[in-house]
């Protein structure tokens, strides 16, 4: 979600608190089960993990909806309300519409508009409730900002249906304010953007940073601009771009003249790669790349941020990470999930091997992402799985059920690398308490919340990772496997309802199956926490032994592990003889 500057959010000491967030994009023809899937970690350190509920509704013409900024509350203005909207889960829509994001920030001068009424969390959460495809969701969020002016920074859009997935990127176009006779106005309202649609059979991934580059203009049958937005639907447009995208660019000096159609790149011009934007963000969209595909080797060092060429005609980035890939398998959920729990794991940067990790190998470094030694900076490794997750998801799109059935999002609260991720149907009316809307904040603990539930799991396992966090994965595995098998029936329960003409009472079915499912999944993660922090507490590790006859207790097996060599050398070397035991040979 929201970030400053990527500079800001990487490796400045004076970093602010700032969303920074994870998009895995996978279209039909490259996933295990022929559903479209989209997976997004929301992170931030104040960001409380819900979910979030629009209901379906019909409005009377003329109605105005209120805006609010997504992330302050506060009031932008107003819009004109959509005659129908649609029901909203999370991200995802009856529709089977899912929307991620990723703030890339880009060109600051660009930023917050301030006489604009659309952010992107509402251009989010509005556009859900209105759109029926992926394709209408573009038409319906270029439309927005083009009226009403775009308050946010530079960011990347996930967008999927059941057919396709889309990628689109936009920044605002900052101010330009100028007297007319109805007020002053910004010349400048709107965005540049560019959106392309992932080719079946391919993967893509964006975090943090714009990863457009070239694209056909529409000069190719292939490609629209904003001025022939009506023909997005038209299935042979694979890419739609806003008319003035390098135009605006050229009037603002961004781009030289040896800048062209041809060569023309949308992240090198409005969010030019650099050692942060590779280091903290790309290095997340290679951590996946790696798993499914061959050939990722080559943008390792690219990735690190060390070797980042650039074009001396266009002064852009020459080695990109490629904007998708083909894998070499067919992606399944549990692989989706699994790259979502990454920590750079199998890399020279594998966060549990260096000294930071502590004793207990724990892969997570507290903020701030950089410290100093000696007047040299450092870096505190950005990753997929990071503490600060408020909520995730991955969100499947089947095709082959019906709308009210084919809408899967799998949610999880908390650090992705602890978090169960729990079926929610997109056409559920109700939300589950443990995950609802009030059921505690940031700073109000509340016993039945699904976010503080997970974390209490989460922050005990820190403390000694390498022995508790094995239970947890087992656990996560176990709980998700289950899952997968009761979607099974629940789809077949409510696809046979639908069947029989009781689509209501299939709607109904599946919201209860979620409840429940959430319900139970929060009592036995609380029970689990009990369990661990038995087992764990005081530095020991204790197993229950059987009671001999005769006994009314019996003390359960305690070890206690002890600390590896490399940490016991650290602390030798650091201590030096005030911890050494005399020499008794003397």
């Amino acid at each position: 979600m929201k970030t400053k500057t990527l500079l800001a959010i990487a490796m400045s000491v004076a970093a602010v608190q700032a969303m920074a967030c994870t998009n895995f994009l996978v279209t039909p023809g490259a996933s295990a089960d022929g559903s479209s899937m989209v997976s997004y970690a929301a992170d931030s350190h104040v960001l409380y993990g819900e979910l979030y509920h629009w209901p379906a509704a019909t409005y009377p013409a003329g109605t105005m909806l209120d805006v609010y900024d997504w992330d302050t509350g506060k009031y932008m203005g107003q819009i004109e309300q959509a005659a129908k909207t649609y029901n909203v889960i999370g991200n995802m829509n009856e529709n089977q519409v899912v929307i991620g994001e990723t703030t890339y920030g880009g060109r600051e001068e660009l930023w917050g508009d301030s006489t604009a009424i659309m952010d992107y969390g509402s251009l989010i959460y509005i556009t859900l409730q209105r759109a029926t495809s992926a394709r209408e969701a573009i038409k319906i969020m270029a439309e927005l900002v083009a009226k009403y002016g775009y308050a946010s920074e530079g960011e990347s859009f996930s967008i999927a249906d059941p057919n396709e997935v889309w990628i689109f990127e936009l920044i605002g176009k900052g101010i330009d304010i100028q007297k007319t006779k109805k007020g002053l106005i910004n010349k400048n309202k709107g965005a540049v953007w560019v959106a392309r649609q992932i080719p079946d059979g391919y993967v893509c991934a964006h975090a943090n940073q714009a990863r457009i580059t070239t694209f056909p203009w529409n000069d190719d049958p292939t490609s629209i601009s904003s001025e022939q937005l009506d023909r997005i639907f038209d299935k042979n447009i694979t890419t739609v771009y806003a008319a003035d995208v390098m135009d605006f660019a050229r009037a603002k000096g961004y781009i030289n003249d040896k800048v062209n159609k041809s060569n023309f790149s949308f992240s090198d011009t409005y969010a030019p790669v650099d050692f942060v934007g590779a280091r903290a963000c790309e290095i997340r969209v290679w951590a996946f790349f790696n798993d499914v595909a061959d050939g990722m080797a080559q943008y390792w060092d690219y990735a690190k941020g060390i070797d980042i060429k650039h074009d001396e005609s266009t002064g852009y980035a020459s080695n990109r990470i490629p904007l998708w890939v083909k894998p070499k398998a067919k992606v399944s959920l549990a692989q989706m999930m699994h790259n979502m729990r990454n920590h750079l794991e199998g890399t020279e940067l594998d966060m549990s091997q260096d000294i930071g990790a502590g004793p207990w190998h724990c892969p997570y470094r507290w903020r701030p992402m950089d410290f100093e030694v000696d007047g040299k900076k450092y870096v505190n490794e950005r990753t997929t799985a990071t503490q600060q997750t408020g909520f995730s998801f991955v969100a499947q799109c089947r095709g082959w059920l019906p709308n009210k059935v084919g809408g899967l999002f799998w949610f999880g609260t908390d650090d992705t690398g602890s978090a169960v991720y729990c079926p929610m149907y997109a056409s559920m009316t109700t939300v589950p308490n443990c995950f609802a809307v009030g059921n505690g904040s940031m700073m109000e603990f509340s016993e039945t919340a699904a976010f503080w539930v997970f974390n209490q799991v989460s922050n005990f396992a820190y403390t000694r990772y390498s022995l508790i966090h094995p239970e947890i994965e087992a656990k996560q595995t176990a709980f998700e496997s289950n899952f997968e098998t009761y979607v099974k029936g629940f789809d077949k329960m409510a696809q046979k309802l639908i069947e029989d003409n009781h689509e209501e009472q299939a709607v109904l079915y599946l919201t209860c199956m979620s409840i429940n499912t959430a319900e139970q999944l929060v009592r036995d993660w609380k029970d689990f926490y009990k369990y661990l922090f038995v087992k764990y507490m005081d530095g020991n590790v204790k197993t229950p032994r059987e009671v001999p006859a005769g006994y009314k207790y019996y003390a359960p097996k305690v070890e206690q592990p002890g600390y590896d060599e490399k940490w016991m050398r650290s602390v030798e070397n650091d201590a030096g003889d005030k911890l050494r035991f005399p020499d008794e040979t003397k």
